[in-house]
């Protein structure tokens, strides 16, 4: 779990870097191939307000360009396929592309390599920064390019 919230209170169009990922490593130690990596923007507690969570309150189209909230950028989605290889990412934003994507790069990356994506998640705070078993149940639609998941963790106890 890896937490960016400070960066993310001045900057609604937060990117997430390589940086931030190296950065978490030199205090944590290496990201685990085929771990889950989940980022704490600290969106999750600005939810249900729609204005502050998307950063507008129009929906539909209009509420399109206006869209303000982090993500995960694309040089970070490559460094985590070429470095580490995660089995999925995870973020408490409503897309893994910050609000502003237009040509949705980190989806592209990431599901490209097989890296699947959970977005909206709550309570990140609540999890340590390893250990956590993250189970996460997808709704069976045919055809469909994602889905509704419930996603939960457990924490090992000592």
């Amino acid at each position: 779990m890896i937490n960016v919230s400070a960066k993310t209170q001045s900057n609604p169009d937060y990117l997430i870097s390589p940086q931030d990922l190296v950065d978490w490593e030199k205090t944590n130690g290496v990201i685990p191939k085929g771990s889950i990596v989940l980022f704490n923007t600290g969106y999750a507690k600005l939810y249900p307000n729609r204005k502050e969570y998307f950063g507008t309150d129009k929906k539909g189209m209009e509420a399109i360009p206006e869209l303000h909230f982090p993500g995960i950028s694309p040089e970070a989605s490559t460094w985590l396929v070429e470095n580490r290889l995660p089995k999925s990412v995870g973020i408490d934003t409503a897309s893994i592309d910050y609000g502003q994507s237009k040509d949705f790069q980190t989806h592209r990356i990431l599901l490209g390599n097989n890296i699947s994506g959970f977005e909206n998640l709550t309570n990140l705070d609540a999890l340590p920064v390893t250990g956590a078993y993250i189970i996460a149940l997808p709704m069976k639609i045919a055809g469909g390019s994602g889905g509704p998941l419930r996603i939960v963790a457990a924490i090992k106890a000592d």
